[in-house]
């Protein structure tokens, strides 16, 4: 298994998985996780999240949450993604989740082929959701985390939809954007928001 072969010529101590949820949807925040999962007390069923239903992502969340040695969570905003482009603010996000771990890794492994700046060792791993436990974690928290979100900002603005597509580029979200507009919370930088507002006339 991956995550042994990485682990085998590592100095010991704690290692942190990180992952990210929402770089590609149309609105609201890019959120990461930084995970370190306890060996004393697993986990089984972790997965990449994308690959969970949502009930199983929420049963595993809970037990991330109770299980594991410490758990953080950062974001970058929507102002921030548009100022900076999503990937330099996909990865401040990772970099605030690592900073808000309470206990700090000697290590970091990290889902993708991109690190953010941290103070410790770090890896890229491609696939890593799917490899990787501790980052299978992370995947699940950070994509938890955004979804409730989501669920939160439908309430204020029920007529984007974001409870169902969670930001997402859907045919509804779309139709839904040449209709309303834009809210607060989408990302003007994005090639769908951004015509609708050229049409809207930046409205």
């Amino acid at each position: 298994m991956l995550e042994q072969a990485v682990l085998a010529w590592d100095t010991p101590g704690l290692v942190a998985g990180v992952d990210e949820a929402g770089r590609g949807p149309l609105a609201g925040p890019v959120v990461a996780a930084a995970v370190i999962l306890d060996d004393l007390r697993p986990i089984k069923g972790l997965a990449d999240s994308k690959k969970l239903s949502a009930l199983r992502r929420q049963a595993l969340y809970e037990q991330i949450m109770a299980r594991a040695l410490c758990c953080a969570v950062g974001q970058a905003s929507v102002q921030e993604i548009d100022n900076i482009n999503i990937l330099q603010a996909t990865l401040l996000a990772m970099r605030r989740a690592v900073d808000g771990l309470r206990l700090k890794p000697v290590k970091v492994l990290v889902d993708g082929n991109r690190l953010p700046q941290l103070p410790m060792m770090a890896e890229a791993i491609v696939g890593g959701d799917a490899k990787v436990q501790a980052i299978s974690a992370a995947s699940i928290v950070a994509k938890v985390t955004r979804d409730r979100w989501c669920e939160q900002y439908h309430q204020t603005f029920p007529q984007y939809g974001f409870a169902d597509h969670k930001g997402y580029a859907t045919a509804e979200h779309l139709a839904a954007l040449r209709r309303h507009g834009a809210s607060p919370e989408h990302r003007r930088t994005f090639g769908p928001v951004a015509q609708v507002l050229h049409h809207r006339g930046g409205t």
